[in-house]
């Protein structure tokens, strides 16, 4: 058990004396933040007045994050470094908004927070206050691409950023209470996926304050040794910085930082001078400082600093309690203000000589603004890629194997800004055509017979959705481009990361000096319908109704029916911004519907009637058969055959939706259909026989406001699954073709009572499916061989 040595590196006395002041304005005005109304510098004595009525925000960890971001000011400055700051503990925000102040980037991106008394008072102000900013590092943060405010994912848009950076250095702070999280503990070794040789750095900054709200932390309470073995497993190189005494601390960690960043440097150029080198072990800190650190000692008896109560407001009675506001102001004093900023209320020339200038301040960095960098993506033409359909139907293929061809090509033609990610499954979606263009990033150990596994691989593979779900977002909002493609059921794991990011896009719009980023596009495939060998546990498709919750200028949701309709969809979500698409796809091979230029039409429109398919031409239907999803689409259509075969006077018209929100009000959502065309579509007092991909109410919720909502009846997934065959398989949910047309006979005026002998053969129908399938294990022939009339399958997909 060995711990990284640090060189001998001693500041200067002028150089301790300017960091240690940079240190204490950014701590004064994190205070201040927390406490203050007015009198920002307390140039007049304190009173009760001059305190926020609700005091919101949390001073513990702080300290430590203003710690580390004057660190790394000071080594900016000294190697001419390129580096952005990410802070993991989730309410270090007072001391991140404090730094990018004292950079001056904050006043520059909000005038109005000038870099005076008037411009600290407004700083102070604004904080956990109504109509300022959040306590989270959020978005209106300048530098930051990690709110925090959800633990767990600091590590995971760190790495995500370095990818294909190579001359960038993410510093991450872990909070040791984020460090208990899943997402956290899986993310150390995100190591293993990052080429020393193509992509920046990640310099881990673990602190070790000891608490969380209020229990204590896990690895503060390890023996280090315990700890350190921990962190060396996960293929890092540990120099351990301790104490409670800011001497010896920045001494101590000044050391440390320039030791971490020789070693970077030094991994880098060997692999950039002599190609793969092999596992490294990547420098990281680990940094041990009291909880509250240089806050009140004790209050009311009771000890604050080093404890779980300095976790937010140590000082909670300021404004009734006259100790308590003593106490604050010899707290703030204790930093020496008059040093620190002039009459006027501007920082002093010597102490602001700490900061960098220009893009290598870190809240300046453009890379935390990847809008700023994104370069267009190099698109294949899709339409190249086209699968014949000379009649609906005469096809067959699998449709995301054809799509993995063009991804092949978009890869090609993107070598350094778009990447694949997936949590093991990109041969399971087959999506297997892009290892023709690259291979699986793994900078590991490899042996014989592993399958396409290099460092500067491009398909970012491993066994968890959470990391595959921040890499990109990092990588996303540095500036690059990417496709998540997962198993529909599993794509839950990150429900809580998908909010996070919506929400962040959702207030980035609302930020004129954020440039919009590339969208994260989600493609769903191995879904509900077809888990032909995993069964109910791999059947879900509820991540739709939790994606239709958030603003409606966030998210688009598209269900493709074939191969040349998933191809076009795919197409325009690469070249979308600030959405984010979910796309749900097959994988298994399905019958092709429209022909490239069909496709292309039906997909701008989003919603349309299949005239092909209707039987209502020049008058109103008896019924609307509507359908979302590639397994709805084909079962509704084998319903249309057998209504044209045993009831041919009804008048059927066949509605396809591909553009889920298509189906809202246009007050409602942006792709949504004006009231009067939705009625054209769809009517206004016919029966409305919905197939739906997902679960049923979320067509409902969509549709509730519509004239004719109280017609529609939809069929989609009643959380009944097994292990069995596809057809089974949707009459499990009633989903089946035989259960549409028992559907339209139920509510189609007059039909319930001169067809019953059909509804009854349709139940025999089902049933001697059902009895089929128990006894020899597949579906009927005639249902899994079944075509559209007059036509007769042929496979391709190429």
């Amino acid at each position: 058990m060995t711990a990284g040595t640090a060189e001998t590196t001693t500041l200067s006395s002028s150089e301790l004396a300017l960091i240690d002041a940079y240190w204490r304005a950014a701590n004064y005005l994190s205070v201040g933040q927390i406490y203050l109304l007015d009198n920002p510098l307390l140039r007049r004595p304190l009173e009760p007045s001059d305190i926020k009525p609700r005091l919101l925000g949390h001073w513990g960890t702080t300290p430590g994050l203003n710690l580390v971001y004057a660190h790394m000011n000071r080594l900016i400055r000294a190697r001419d470094v390129s580096a952005i700051f990410v802070a993991g503990p989730g309410h270090g925000g007072p001391g991140v908004v404090a730094n990018t102040y004292l950079e001056g980037t904050y006043s520059e991106v909000y005038p109005r927070v000038g870099r005076d008394t008037e411009g600290l008072r407004r700083l102070f102000r604004q904080f956990s206050f109504p109509g300022g900013i959040p306590s989270h590092v959020a978005p209106e943060t300048p530098g930051s691409i990690h709110e925090g405010g959800e633990l767990g994912y600091s590590m995971l848009h760190a790495y995500g950023a370095a990818f294909d950076n190579p001359d960038l250095l993410v510093c991450c702070v872990v909070g040791d209470g984020e460090a208990e999280t899943g997402p956290l503990a899986a993310s150390w070794h995100s190591n293993k996926f990052l080429d020393p040789a193509r992509d920046g750095a990640v310099l881990p900054v673990l602190h070790l304050n000891g608490y969380k709200i209020a229990n204590p932390t896990v690895l503060a309470r390890i023996p280090e040794r315990e700890l350190l073995l921990l962190l060396e497993g996960s293929g890092y190189t540990p120099y351990v910085v301790a104490g409670d005494e800011p001497a010896e601390v920045h001494q101590e960690f000044a050391r440390a930082l320039e030791s971490a960043y020789d070693e970077i440097r030094a991994i880098q150029l060997r692999a950039r001078e002599r190609g793969a080198v092999g596992p490294v072990s990547w420098p990281m800190i680990v940094l041990r400082t009291p909880k509250g650190w240089t806050g009140p000692r004790e209050v009311d008896g009771r000890r604050v600093e080093g404890t779980f109560r300095a976790h937010q407001v140590p000082l909670s009675e300021v404004r009734t309690n006259p100790a308590h506001l003593e106490q604050l102001r010899d707290w703030m004093l204790s930093y020496q203000p008059e040093e620190l900023f002039d009459a006027d209320g501007r920082l002093r020339p010597q102490v602001a000589a700490l900061a960098p200038s220009g893009e290598r301040r870190m809240s300046a960095n453009p890379h935390a603004n990847g809008g700023v960098l994104m370069r267009p993506l190099d698109l294949p033409d899709f339409r190249d890629y086209e699968v014949d359909v000379p009649a609906p139907g005469a096809t067959s293929g699998e449709p995301t194997h054809v799509l993995g061809t063009w991804l092949r090509d978009v890869i090609r033609a993107n070598p350094t800004n778009f990447r694949l990610f997936g949590p093991d499954e990109t041969a399971s979606n087959r999506l297997s055509a892009v290892f023709e263009a690259t291979d699986r990033a793994w900078d590991a150990e490899r042996l014989p017979g592993d399958d396409h596994l290099a460092p500067d691989g491009r398909v970012m593979e491993v066994l968890s959705e959470h990391l595959c779900q921040g890499w990109l977002e990092g990588y996303l909002l540095t500036g690059r481009h990417g496709l998540f493609n997962c198993y529909e059921a599993f794509i839950h794991i990150v429900d809580s990361m998908f909010n996070q990011h919506a929400k962040w896009l959702k207030v980035t719009r609302q930020i004129p000096w954020r440039a919009p980023i590339a969208s994260l596009n989600y493609l769903l495939s191995s879904h509900v319908w077809r888990q032909d060998h995993n069964g109910f546990s791999h059947q879900d498709p509820g991540f739709l109704d939790l994606v239709v919750n958030k603003k409606a200028e966030i998210i688009r949701v598209y269900l493709p029916p074939d191969t040349n309709t998933l191809l076009s969809v795919a197409d325009h979500c690469l070249r979308s911004r600030d959405y984010i698409n979910v796309v749900v796809a097959g994988k298994n091979p399905q019958p092709n519907w429209l022909s490239m230029r069909e496709a292309i039409a039906h997909c701008t429109r989003g919603i349309g009637v299949w005239e092909w398919a209707s039987n209502d031409q020049g008058a109103e239907p008896d019924v609307v058969l509507a359908c979302a999803g590639d397994v709805p689409t084909m079962e509704t259509l084998a319903a249309v055959d057998l209504l044209r075969q045993h009831l041919p006077e009804v008048r059927v018209r066949v509605v396809n939706v591909v553009d889920l929100m298509r189906l809202q009000s246009d007050t409602e959502h942006p792709h949504g259909l004006p009231e009067r065309e939705f009625d054209a579509l769809f009517t206004v007092d016919r029966p409305v026989v919905f197939a739906f991909h997902g679960y049923p109410p979320l067509v409902h919720r969509l549709t509730y406001r519509r004239t004719n909502h109280a017609n529609f009846h939809v069929r989609g997934y009643l959380e009944e699954g097994t292990t069995t065959t596809p057809f089974d398989m949707v009459m499990l949910n009633d989903l089946d073709r035989f259960h549409l047309v028992m559907d339209v006979i139920d509510r189609v005026p007059g039909l319930a009572v001169r067809s019953a002998a059909l509804r009854q053969r349709m139940v025999d129908a089902r049933l001697a499916a059902r009895l089929h399938t128990r006894e020899y294990g597949e579906d009927p022939p005639e249902i899994r061989d079944w075509t559209w009339p007059g036509v007769g399958h042929a496979e391709v997909d190429d």
